[in-house]
């Protein structure tokens, strides 16, 4: 298997703030391109986002069980 590269990006901001989230794009070598899909995880306190966030990555992890 290739060695992979994890893309992602972090941002707080007030909830109700928030409009919309859409893909990011990203740039492939060869003139080619992808997309990122952004997640958005609400929460009141530091802990409830952590948890989230790790239930988030526990869950993406699970489609490649071969790493």
């Amino acid at each position: 298997m290739p060695k992979l590269a994890l893309v992602y990006g972090l941002r707080l901001l007030p909830a109700e703030e928030l409009e919309s989230v859409s893909e990011a794009p990203v740039q492939l070598k060869g003139g080619k391109s992808a997309s990122v899909a952004m997640h958005l995880i609400e929460g009141a306190t530091e802990q409830e986002i952590r948890k989230q966030l790790e239930q988030s990555l526990d869950a993406f992890f699970e489609f490649y069980p071969n790493l």
